[in-house]
Order: C-alpha cells, then structure tokens, then sequence
C-alpha cells in the first residue's frame, strides 16, 4: 500500500535535509554498533535502524495525517530544537575529547543530539506547506527512539541497579520464608542451609526493564492507536518487567535450593525467556485493546492550489554544521599519537634499595593500564621500620604514570585521580585542607600538590599527587563532575602535543615528617625535569 497521494513529494533541497539526516543516523549507529554487540542491556539497538524506518513507514501509511500550519510559533520551536541538537553535538565532541569516545556520556548526548535534529526537521517535514511527513505518535516515537538504544552513564546505571537488586533480594527472601524455606541475606546474597545466590548486577532487573519499556513504546506506536491505550501499555511494562524478573530470581533462588547448578544454561535460559515472555504479554495486551475495527482517520482537506514549500535554510543549516562539528571532533580526537621520543625510564627515578628502607613490590599494578591507556607504569613501596619498640614503621609509596605527547587528552589523565579511583577499593575519604603554598621539600619548594586523606580499615594514608602536563603542573578539577571535565577539554584541547605525568606520594605519616628524608627529596629531585 503506497502512501497517500496528498503527501507531496520532495523538494531537492528537502532530499538533501533527508540524505544529511541518513548520514547521520548511519553515523550514529555505526558508532553504537560495538556496545550494542557487547551490552546485552542495548541487543535490542541492533534492530534499531529497522524499527526506525518501519515506523516511519507505518506513519505514511496508516496516519493521522496531521500537518500544522508553518506559523511563527513552529518556527521558533523548530529553531529552539534544531539548537539544542547542535549544542548537544558540541558537548558530546567536548565529552570524547575528555573521556575517549566510547564513553556512555558521549553515546547518550549523541543519542539526544540526533533525536533532537530529527524531531527539527520531522516539524519542517511535516508542516502544512511541505507534508512530506506526518506528525502524530508513531513519527515522534522513530525520532525519540535512539536515547534508549544509548548506554546510561555510569554513577546513574550503578544508583538504579544497586537499589534493584536489594529490592530483588527483599522481595525473594519474603516470598522464601512464606514458602516455608529458611533463608537469610548479607548485602544481595541470599544464604540457604546449603548454598547461596547472589542477586549480581545482571540480575538486577536492568536488562528486562530497559527491553521491556523499548517493546512497549514501539507497540504503542505500531499496534494501538487510541491515546489511553498506548499511555497503559507504556506504564505497565516497567511492573511488569519488574514482576517478571523476580519470578525468575525466585524460580532460580528454589532451584539452587534443591541443588541445581543454576549457573549457565539455567542463568541464560531463564533471562531469555523472561525477556521473550514480556514481549508477547505486551504484544498480546496491545492488541486486545485495539480497537476491532479501528475507524479511519479523516484526511486532510483537498488543496487545490498548492503553495511552493519554503526552503528548509534553518534545517539544512543546522544538519550541516553538525556534520561540520562531528568532523571537526572525530578528526582532532583520532588524531596520530605524536611521540616527540623514547619514554623516560620511570624506573630510574625510583630507588630499588634505599639505604634504611626495605622495598615491598606492587605486581598487580599493569592490570590498570587498559583503563589508564598507557603501560609506562610504576609503584614502590618503602617501609622503614621505627627505632623504638612498639613504634609503628614508615611508610612512603610513590607511583608515576607517564603518556607520550598526544597519546590522550588531559582530561583522561585528571579523571583517574585518587578521590576518583580510591573509594572504589575501600578507602572512604577524609576531610582535608589544601596543601601549603609554597610546598616545601629538603629546603626546595614544589608546585602546590593536590592532598587528600583517606582511611581503610582504620589505616590513614595522607596523599599528594600532581598532573605535569607539556613540562608544568596544572591545576585539577573535580573527576567526578562532567562540567569540569569539558572545561579541561576547553582549556587544554583534545589531543594535545604536550606530554603527560602522574606523580602521587601516600604515606602514613604528614608531610612535614617525610619532606626532608633523602629517599624523597632524591625522588623529588628527579622528577624536577618534568616540571615538579
């Protein structure tokens, strides 16, 4: 079935507006295409460019076809949104240039970037003077589809899951004891008299949440059309997911208890099922509230003097400026790494046996370098131990990281500062006041170091770290706040020519305890070149 006649064809300029929305799409897609292959929680983006273009299909096809008048209202709207989009892109390319481009920050603001441009020019598309489109749910479900094919940041991924799986493991506990079966929790793992089940994060419901309200839209915009219906449909997939997930979590937990390995086939199975079991309740549940025989909608008044569509200046600028910035970022961001020369040997600064300390190895420390995308590593650890008896020992450990000219962005290096990465491993921090400027070391004065305190199992670690970059120490911004990691991408740029060095000192003991030992100052001393 063809589309009816009374949507006009394309003007050249309006081809163009769609080609440059393709390109971009495309480019999107091409882009999440790995984290939909390797996050089960987005499988459903694989099918993401199909379901886009059978919407649209089915726009064209079964309406309404609504079109409003091109008045001075829809314009301002049109602009404001086709803005945002751009300003999306722009903060998106800031974010790649701060945390690399595959960060879910920079797959989200796309995401919204492309939603935003293609809700723009659906409005020019489908005004009264170029219908080319129209403008009912199932158009805006095909443009705001592509946020929820888009990973979650982390610290909100990591909120919304930690509290599904204590909701999960409450719920599964409750229904154990009424069941009969006596069962206890620590944190998410539910302790049977033989075994126990650990609620982990791929339990937590996420996975059949996010699956579940995606179905739901794309039925509501393809299986019912009455208003009421389609908002039921919406509002009940997440119970639903919800209810679904815990009836597997139990059916599992009773399982384990009968002494079933649920590992493996039994794990993977049941999550498939539940996902596959939503998907047809929600579908079936789409269309026995459609209609029997859904009534027609009326078509548009009859035209017969059509006006010259307008051309699209406003759209077509803001598609190509943003393939203008997507090409500016991806080409200053993928930039050849430009080493000026061999890396210094980091291993040189660091004594191996000073006198009046013993040296405790850190071999666990390369397991870092995937993350930290640089393999030029080093840790030692000095313990010196107290001349009176009972005296707690010294202790001083340095670490140094280095990256070659251009190899990442400054703001990588700053988002792996210890306030970042330290609680991660059980240090909780402390109260501090900044460092003393000048910074004094064995009667020479240092840059201002950042200092932090953090304590682990009552055990205090007072420590100083600097960022060198290009031969200076910078200053450094909260890792955990996005504002602050684009404005070190503004101030900095991206790949920038300038090497870079992390330099931390933790000890057990203040600064003015440790300042004057040869150990650090010797150290110290030898950083000097690198701009501490």
């Amino acid at each position: 079935m063809t589309a009816p006649s009374f949507l006009l064809p394309l003007t050249p300029s309006g081809r163009i507006v769609v080609a440059l929305a393709g390109l971009l799409t495309a480019g999107l897609c091409l882009h999440l295409w790995p984290v939909w292959l390797d996050n089960p929680d987005l499988s459903h983006g694989l099918f993401a460019p199909v379901l886009f273009l059978l919407l649209l299909h089915e726009s064209r096809r079964r309406g309404p076809w609504r079109h409003p008048a091109d008045t001075l209202l829809l314009r301002i709207a049109r602009g404001l949104i086709l803005a945002s989009g751009v300003a999306l892109v722009s903060i998106a390319g800031l974010y790649a240039a701060a945390v690399e481009w595959t960060h879910p920050l920079v797959g989200l603001s796309l995401s919204l970037a492309l939603s935003a441009l293609l809700l723009g020019a659906l409005l020019w598309l489908s005004s009264s003077r170029v219908r080319a489109l129209p403008l009912n749910w199932t158009t805006l479900v095909a443009v705001g589809f592509w946020p929820l094919c888009a990973q979650i940041p982390p610290g909100t991924y990591t909120r919304i899951t930690l509290q599904l799986q204590f909701w999960v493991t409450d719920v599964v506990l409750q229904s154990l004891h009424l069941l009969g079966i006596a069962a206890s929790t620590s944190g998410n793992i539910i302790l049977l008299a033989h075994t126990s089940v650990g609620v982990e994060e791929a339990c937590s419901g996420v996975r059949s949440l996010i699956s579940c309200f995606v179905a739901a839209v794309f039925f509501s915009a393809t299986l019912v059309r009455r208003p009421w219906a389609r908002l039921l449909i919406i509002a009940l997939a997440p119970p639903l997911a919800f209810g679904m997930n815990i009836v597997r979590s139990l059916g599992l937990t009773l399982l384990a208890n009968a002494g079933v390995d649920i590992g493996g086939k039994w794990h993977d199975v049941t999550g498939f099922a539940v996902l596959g079991v939503t998907a047809a309740i929600l579908g079936a549940l789409a269309l026995w509230l459609e209609e029997p025989e859904p009534s027609s909608d009326p078509l548009p008044p009859a035209t017969p003097d059509i006006v010259a569509a307008p051309r699209p200046w406003g759209v077509l600028t803001a598609f190509v400026l943003t393939t203008a910035l997507v090409g500016f970022f991806v080409f200053n961001t993928h930039g050849p790494i430009r080493e000026a020369g061999p890396p210094p040997d980091l291993r040189s600064l660091l004594p191996t046996d000073p006198a009046g300390w013993d040296l405790v190895h850190t071999d666990d420390l390369y397991r870092f370098a995937s993350i930290l995308e640089t393999k030029h590593l080093i840790q030692r650890t000095y313990v010196r131990r107290g001349t009176a008896v009972g005296s707690e020992p010294v202790q001083v450990t340095v670490y140094v990281a280095y990256w070659s000219p251009g190899q990442v962005p400054v703001s990588l290096v700053a988002s792996h500062t210890p306030e970042a990465c330290w609680p991660g491993g059980g240090w909780a921090a402390q109260p501090t006041v900044p460092a003393d400027s000048p910074f004094l070391f064995g009667g020479q004065t240092l840059p201002a170091p950042e200092y932090r305190a953090f304590t682990n199992s009552g055990f205090l670690q007072h420590v100083w770290y600097w960022h060198l970059y290009d031969g200076h120490s910078i200053t450094q911004n909260d890792p955990r706040s996005a504002v602050a990691l684009l404005k070190l991408a503004w101030n900095y740029g991206f790949r920038t020519a300038g090497e870079q060095m992390f330099v931390r000192v933790s000890s057990n003991r203040p600064w003015t305890e440790i300042r004057d030992d040869p150990l650090l100052t010797g150290i110290l001393s030898r950083l000097e070149p690198f701009g501490l």
